[in-house]
């Protein structure tokens, strides 16, 4: 009987199950909405289960159609990534390239990446988006974007995380905050009488510093001001008198370049700032075209600001005959 089910079923069926209601599933399907019960009558009559309880206010999930619709959007996230792949690859040199990437790698990293793209690209358009950790890898799980720069945070199994550069952490501040006056390497310890501003721990930074509990960041940021992202931590830093604790690329980035940064020892904490894809998907010619001048990108610009590149690096090259 499964045999009959097709992806007309699936997106039907998955359309229903998020908007709760046939009438609001066929307009986006655009069908009648008769057209769309009898798809579900049909792929009900197939699997032999009802698959939706129907009220006068609302359509719901029966409790076994619950797991597949994690099942059905799996499958049909997978079928369009691949059609996207396909014609990507139709379209040779022409074509668009989507990356999603934290923003304290656009000026270091992915700025001069894509200045050298399109000197040897030019007919190859950009989609660049910023954002968090989460977000970026969201967009990469879910085909919005070809592939992600940023650290680790929620580690999904269908996407591949691939290390590219170690990004130690130092502590940002005023130039007038007494740190300043401070001689010699700062420890963690040294951070410990100071005014703390933390990050989130839904950003990749936060995430990281969760991690270590032994450096008693997690336990101040309960009672301390918290940012949610660099930008709203530009703005509690210049209130003046705080300190806070960020990794050298993102404390290297407009308008975090008027304080003052400092690297930390005992222990040297670095963030992983990885390449992020889906799982078990070759990539486009053109996304593997910029993942090579990328590769090249991160070579030049190892140590800077005492960023080294990952010994991972290598695997990005695999599967392309670009002579760089």
């Amino acid at each position: 009987m499964a045999a009959r089910i097709s992806l007309r079923h699936l997106r039907c069926f998955v359309a229903v199950a998020e908007t709760g209601s046939f009438t609001l599933a066929a307009g986006r399907l655009f069908q009648t909405q008769s057209s769309l019960t009898a798809t579900i009558q049909q792929l009900e009559s197939s699997v032999g289960l009802k698959l939706f309880d129907r009220t006068t206010r609302r359509v719901e999930l029966t409790r076994e159609a619950t797991w597949f619709k994690e099942v059905a959007d799996r499958v049909l996230r997978e079928f369009d990534n691949a059609i996207d792949d396909l014609q990507a690859v139709a379209k040779s040199q022409r074509g668009h390239v989507r990356i999603a990437a934290a923003p304290s790698i656009m000026i270091h990293v992915l700025a001069p990446t894509l200045t050298a793209f399109r000197k040897s690209y030019p007919g190859i358009s950009i989609s660049v988006h910023d954002g968090g950790s989460d977000k970026i890898e969201r967009a990469v799980l879910n085909g919005e974007m070809d592939f992600g720069l940023s650290s680790r945070l929620n580690n999904f199994p269908d996407l591949d995380y691939v290390p590219i550069l170690s990004d130690p952490f130092g502590v940002i501040y005023p130039a007038d905050h007494p740190i300043a006056a401070q001689k010699g390497k700062l420890t963690w310890k040294d951070l410990q009488s100071h005014d703390y501003i933390g990050l989130t721990g839904d950003t990749g930074i936060g995430a990281v510093l969760e991690q270590y509990p032994e450096l008693g960041v997690k336990e101040r940021i309960e009672s301390s001001d918290r940012a949610s992202s660099t930008t709203s931590l530009y703005a509690l830093l210049s209130l003046g008198g705080k300190i806070s604790v960020l990794p050298a690329l993102a404390a290297r980035a407009s308008p975090l370049t008027e304080f003052e940064f400092k690297l930390l020892h005992e222990p040297e904490l670095t963030r992983e700032i990885c390449l992020i894809t889906r799982h078990l998907r070759s990539h486009s010619p053109n996304a593997q075209r910029i993942l090579d001048v990328l590769m090249a990108t991160v070579k030049k610009s190892q140590h800077l600001h005492g960023v080294t590149a990952s010994s991972s690096l290598r695997a990005l090259a695999q599967g392309s005959d670009t002579d760089l």
